[in-house]
């Protein structure tokens, strides 16, 4: 497995927000990104999850609650992944399809789109 302190991959999981453009950043809402080291044992390859409301979903009703939650996991990232690069490249798509999540955007969409 390729070893990275989890400093090391927080950092890449920040430089990967910081990539996604200003205009779609501008319209995330009460969102939190997070970074663990494993998902729960009963999906252990599990790169990221969105948990919460995706913004199509919300209505009127929606005031007052906790953030959505974005978790980015280290540890099947570094399995996964043979190089650096691989999992610079690796931590951009999760992350890009996690915030795709939070604007409504499924999975078969994402599939299609690359980001799967």
């Amino acid at each position: 497995m390729l070893e990275m302190t989890r400093e090391e991959f927080e950092e890449l999981v920040a430089e990967a927000l910081d990539r996604i453009p200003p205009e779609l950043t501008r319209l995330m809402d009460n969102v939190a990104v997070f970074v663990e080291d494993e998902p729960s044992p009963d999906d252990p390859e599990l790169l990221g999850l969105y948990e919460g409301t995706p913004l199509t979903d919300r209505g009127e009703w929606y005031a007052g609650v906790l953030p959505d939650r974005i978790t980015i996991y280290r540890g099947p990232t570094l399995r996964m992944c043979e190089s650096r690069e691989d999992v610079v490249a690796e931590t951009e798509i999760t992350v890009v399809h996690e915030i795709a999540h939070h604007f409504g955007i499924d999975d078969e969409r994402l599939h299609a789109l690359g980001y799967g």
